[in-house]
């Protein structure tokens, strides 16, 4: 007798599966809680958006903290199981390598399509309509796009029409100091810009973070730049002489 107890509380889809895992189906079960997933990742970024957006504290396995406003760094570091979640987060990570900016944006925009869709869900939409209705909103809105556009940059070799560009781009990062890196933005990038724009490699241009100074002492170099410690040290001084 215990042993058809056994396979019956076994049997079914849940049987196929390994111990401790969890199975989910329906509406309320399964699509509303991979809505709340990702709506709730999309809350956590949603506060550093922009270069007045708030700092984030995330404390990683190894006990490193990281601090920063960055959502691209967020999402690196944070350990996120729900396969949705996951999902959403590589959306993310593409528009971090593909475009370099507006990871955050990605975020808060796809969470709050989802939000919106789970309002349609309960008042009885099929998940295939709420396709279809958005399918057609993205084809409207590339129509409408295209009459926002409130500048364009011809030439990128121009600073003076790459520069305002760059300006709202770095102040996303490093807010306030902007005026300084994008000058050197535009000189790195335009001295390993090869004819094809479409084969640039941000690779090619790397930051070496020396001790001391500040961002205000930045200063672009052609090369290769390879910081060193100390080559000496000197462990017994009978006479010092300091030259100033």
């Amino acid at each position: 007798m215990g042993t058809i107890q056994m396979l019956q509380a076994g049997s079914g889809f849940q049987g196929m599966l390994k111990e401790g895992a969890r199975h989910y189906a329906g509406l309320e079960e399964a699509i509303l809680r991979n809505i709340e997933a990702c709506v709730q990742m999309s809350k956590i970024t949603r506060t550093s958006l922009g270069p007045m957006g708030m700092n984030k504290i995330v404390v990683t396995n190894l006990d490193k903290i990281y601090i920063t406003s960055d959502a691209a760094t967020l999402i690196e570091e944070m350990e996120i199981h729900h396969p949705a979640a996951k999902m959403l987060a590589m959306a993310a990570k593409t528009q971090e390598s593909e475009v370099g900016d507006g990871t955050n944006f990605v975020l808060i925009f796809a969470g709050e399509l989802l939000q919106q869709a789970e309002g349609l869900l309960k008042m009885g939409l099929h998940p295939s309509e709420i396709l279809i209705g958005y399918e057609k909103a993205y084809k409207k809105c590339l129509e409408i796009l295209p009459t926002l556009v409130t500048s364009t940059i011809k030439d990128i070799s121009n600073k003076e029409e790459v520069l305002p560009c760059l300006l709202s781009v770095a102040s996303t990062k490093l807010y306030g100091y902007e005026n300084v890196l994008a000058p050197l933005i535009f000189e790195a990038c335009g001295y390993i810009m090869p004819k094809n724009h479409t084969n640039f490699d941000v690779d090619n241009v790397r930051v070496a973070k020396i001790m001391g100074p500040s961002i205000n002492d930045s200063t672009l170099m052609h090369g290769l730049v390879v910081v060193r410690g100390a080559e000496t040290s000197v462990t017994s001084v009978k006479l010092s002489l300091i030259h100033i």
